[in-house]
């Protein structure tokens, strides 16, 4: 892996406790944390984050999540009987947000979402989507570092 370009806490901590403040509110929204790996995992998939992928990927584990599930969750549309309905909306979500172009949201992946979750939910769950892909973002473009072994722990 490159070398890290910046250490973005050390030369400006007001950027990274302004993002803290993003996080915060998902993890007291009430969105379970279980699903909010899923969500930070599939979308750190997408942005090519291995600091990000090899954090979560510890998260999901010690909220309990399965290491089968997590093994095929870039590939969830054709492991869907691991999934329940409204993780596989949650899960669409993230993909259509985190590659969001000019057509926006699919309705089709709006529908789904919204026969799933409450509007309170769906505001969680689009929160959650863009702090991890704001997290993506910030570590890839300064090629942050994994963290030792030592240090994952």
């Amino acid at each position: 892996m490159p070398e890290q370009r910046l250490d973005i806490h050390a030369t400006h901590p007001d950027a990274t406790r302004a993002v803290l403040a993003l996080e915060t509110f998902v993890r007291q929204s009430g969105l379970d944390p279980r699903l909010g790996e899923l969500v930070k995992i599939r979308a750190s998939q997408l942005n090519g984050c291995a600091f990000c992928l090899d954090m979560h990927h510890r998260d999901a584990r010690a909220h309990g999540e399965d290491q089968r599930r997590l093994d095929v969750v870039s590939a969830w549309r054709e492991a869907s009987q691991l999934f329940t309905d409204a993780e596989c909306a949650a899960l669409a979500l993230t993909e259509a947000v985190t590659e969001i172009g000019e057509a926006g949201v699919p309705d089709e992946v709006w529908d789904q979402v919204t026969d799933e979750f409450s509007e309170n939910d769906v505001v969680n769950l689009l929160m959650a989507i863009a702090t991890i892909n704001v997290w993506n973002r910030l570590a890839i473009a300064t090629h942050q570092r994994l963290p030792d072994r030592e240090q994952r722990a």
